[in-house]
C-alpha cells in the first residue's frame, strides 16, 4: 500500500500526467506546455511544474539569453512512467469508446 501511496502522491492531480504526457516527445518551454495543456492555468502549470521537479519527474534548464530562456522536459526517472502513461492513453480511448461511443 505504501507504494501506490507514494505513486499516488507524486501523480495526484488533474494535470501531472497530462504535462509528462506533452513532455514525452521533447522538452518545451512553460507557454508551449500550457497550450497543449488545454484548461490548465498559469498558476497552476507553475505550481505543477515546480512539484514535479521536486519529485525528479521533469528538469527545468534556464539557458543565458535575455530574456532569459527556461525549458522542462521529462527526466529518466519520468520516462520510466512511459508504459503507465501508455496504458492510460490507450484505457482512456476504449473508455471513451464505450462511455461516450467516440
Amino acid at each position: 500500500m505504501l507504494s501506490i501511496k507514494d505513486a499516488l502522491g507524486a501523480l495526484e492531480g488533474r494535470w501531472k500526467l497530462l504535462i509528462l504526457f506533452a513532455l514525452a516527445e521533447k522538452p518545451k518551454r512553460f507557454k508551449q506546455i500550457a497550450k497543449e495543456v488545454q484548461g490548465i492555468t498559469d498558476k497552476t502549470l507553475s505550481k505543477e511544474l515546480k512539484n514535479m521537479e521536486a519529485n525528479q519527474l521533469i528538469s527545468r534548464t534556464v539557458y543565458d539569453t535575455f530574456p532569459p530562456t527556461v525549458e522542462y522536459a521529462i527526466t529518466p526517472h519520468g520516462l520510466s512512467l512511459e508504459k503507465v502513461l501508455d496504458e492510460l492513453h490507450f484505457w482512456g480511448l476504449r473508455h471513451r469508446q464505450q462511455v461516450i461511443g467516440k
